[in-house]
């Protein structure tokens, strides 16, 4: 492991925000993601980003950082920045397995933003690191334009009879401060129920 990023330990929260800007509706979601990441950032949020291949969510990241807040890119190692991100802080991981479990280990609380199955794909894969929903760290979804109304009917259906009290680990936002809200709330209680 090259490059460990340890996020100071306190009461913001870490979020782990996946996020896709590639196919269709580019546009939109780079709004999207701009607008999370300056009231993530405005709000104290920490944000951690995952870089797959050659992808990364420039738009999250580079709003973030003008709104002044606190960033960290888990990568591959070969992943670099593109110089638009020169001194953001990259943790570079060669198995996308460590990658996810580091997401984990960093994250407070899971946010997706509308994107591709490769970004909500990777988001489960790093909620399952956290241990899933014994893991007891919350996603919260931006269900905007009912991108995750699939996911939610999917909730309701098979969580909601393997995972006690699903409600309170996935939810879903309609709003760019209601996802903040939701995921700033249930990332505290995550951290009250942990020991230690």
């Amino acid at each position: 492991m090259r490059n460990l990023i340890e996020l100071p330990a306190g009461v913001r929260p870490t979020l782990a925000v996946f996020a896709s800007d590639k196919g269709p509706g580019d546009a939109e979601r780079a709004s999207i993601m701009s607008q999370v990441g300056t009231y993530f950032a405005r709000k104290g949020g920490r944000i951690v980003c995952l870089a797959e291949g050659k992808s990364i969510a420039i738009p999250l990241v580079t709003s973030a950082r003008a709104a002044g807040g606190e960033i960290v890119v888990i990568g591959d190692d070969k992943f670099s920045l593109p110089r638009a991100l020169a001194g953001v802080p990259l943790e570079q991981l060669a198995d996308a397995d460590a990658r996810h479990a580091r997401v984990a280990a960093l994250a407070d609380a899971f946010v997706g933003l509308p994107g591709s199955l490769a970004s909500i794909s990777a988001l489960y894969l790093s909620w399952l690191k956290a241990g899933g929903g014994p893991g007891g760290k919350p996603v919260v979804l931006y269900n905007r334009n009912r991108a995750f109304e699939v996911l939610r009917g999917y909730s309701a259906d098979i969580l909601a009879h393997s995972i006690p009290h699903h409600e309170r680990l996935v939810q879903f936002a309609d709003t760019v401060e209601d996802l903040w809200t939701r995921a700033n709330r249930l990332a505290g209680e995550g951290r009250a129920r942990q020991p230690g």
